[in-house]
């Protein structure tokens, strides 16, 4: 019931838009955005509002060197809606010139999350001890859900400058983006907001241990242990997918967005290097990943891509309508195809493609040579984020493509 208030609340708005009846101006500058998570905690993220030279707004989403552009916003008296870029999710509420009240609202998965920003507050998490003799930068062995059968190992990687803390954990499917906030006494908190993903971290640390909480908007949390270990390192991420005994290829035929079926036999793949892209328009990695493709491929028509995406879109109209904003906000030339709306879970992504051993990640990348060979399946993504691992990914992709299309 409180979704589908929440969604009429959404139409009417969008009704009510066409005439603009705006009386209240926003503030411009840096304001603090509160999500409310789960156990009476809060998930800030810091949000700067211009006004443009047409009178509207443009927003950005700050997280450390993160910044994402916003310029999708609607205003209608003092009501307010605020489309993410890519991602489906959107803030929509009311405000004073001080103040937004309101909700983070991802429809496909019935999600509804409570939020209030208020102008001029420049920290994102309140100090409440003067000092702390302890520091976490390096890298930390990181295990969630411990000895749980959910759990799976991570890699933090973290900068401390004074109180301010910024970094990553690193996963076998990817990294939980750019993470920003403080080290308060023993206390860690760090948070990360895309639009996509609001992910919330509090520990208890040592010069040598964590014991925290990760929460994920508010429907999920889990608990996390850490040691320090700078040797630390995940397993290889070419190491976690392969074909299945009696296979040798990989083979699909998905549509495209305007219905074409599209097929790895199709002539336009034949005697080209190709690499397909598992992935879905939900993932902030698969975002990263696509921006990193499109890049690549401005320089290099040697090879083609196909992006199979598994989406949680209710509907295939709603599915193809999120592919196409993916295309054109990211500038994407190459067929994605609509390989399963409804969910994207990963035992029905590998009954797909049963010649795979499973599904582990969004995005998964498969490089297949000229002959139709799969030579390689890198499984998660290293964005951004991740500094160094996010070059050496970049280094070894341009060799691998390199040496295949040489052959």
């Amino acid at each position: 019931m409180r979704y589908s208030f929440a969604l009429l609340f959404v139409l009417l708005f969008l009704v009510g838009c066409k005439q603009n009846t705006q009386k209240v101006i926003l503030s411009e500058g840096i304001w603090l955005v509160e999500l409310d998570v789960m156990d009476n905690q809060v998930l800030p993220f810091d949000l700067k509002v211009n006004k443009n030279e047409d009178g509207g707004y443009a927003m950005q989403i700050i997280n450390a060197k993160e910044v994402i552009d916003i310029d999708e916003i609607e205003i209608n008296g003092d009501s307010i809606f605020i489309q993410i870029p890519v991602f489906e999710g959107y803030l929509a509420g009311t405000f004073t010139e001080n103040s937004i009240q309101g909700q983070f609202i991802k429809e496909s998965l019935d999600r509804i999350v409570s939020f209030k920003a208020m102008y001029g507050s420049k920290e994102r998490f309140k100090v409440k001890k003067e000092r702390t003799d302890l520091n976490v930068t390096g890298i930390w062995e990181t295990y969630f859900s411990p000895d749980l059968k959910e759990e799976y190992v991570g890699k933090g990687i973290f900068l401390q400058e004074d109180k301010r803390v910024t970094g990553t954990f690193r996963t076998t499917t990817g990294d939980y983006r750019y993470l920003e906030g403080i080290l308060d006494g023993d206390l860690l908190k760090l948070s990360a907001f895309d639009g996509a993903h609001a992910f919330l971290f509090n520990a208890k640390v040592t010069d040598s241990t964590m014991n925290g909480v990760f929460y994920s908007g508010n429907h999920f949390k889990e608990p996390f242990v850490a040691k320090r270990n700078d040797g630390f390192d995940l397993p290889d991420p070419d190491s976690l997918t392969f074909l299945n005994k009696g296979y040798d290829k990989l083979a699909f035929t998905f549509p495209d967005v305007k219905g074409n079926m599209v097929s790895l036999s199709d002539k336009t793949y034949q005697d080209k290097v190709v690499v397909v892209q598992l992935m879905g328009t939900w993932c902030p990695n698969c975002l990263d990943e696509t921006k990193f493709l499109v890049d690549y491929l401005e320089g290099n028509n040697e090879i083609e891509v196909i992006g199979l995406a598994f989406e949680s879109a209710k509907t295939k109209e709603i599915a193809i309508k999120g592919i196409e904003r993916l295309k054109n906000r990211i500038g994407v030339d190459y067929p994605i195809l609509l390989a399963q709306y409804g969910t994207y879970d990963k035992q029905k992504a590998q009954e797909k493609l049963p010649m795979l051993n499973h599904v582990l990640s969004y995005p998964t990348t498969i490089f297949i040579d000229k002959k139709g060979g799969v030579r390689k399946i890198h499984t998660g993504f290293n964005g951004p984020a991740t500094g160094e691992k996010f070059v050496e990914f970049k280094k070894n992709f341009n060799e691998l493509i390199t040496e295949l299309v040489s052959e």
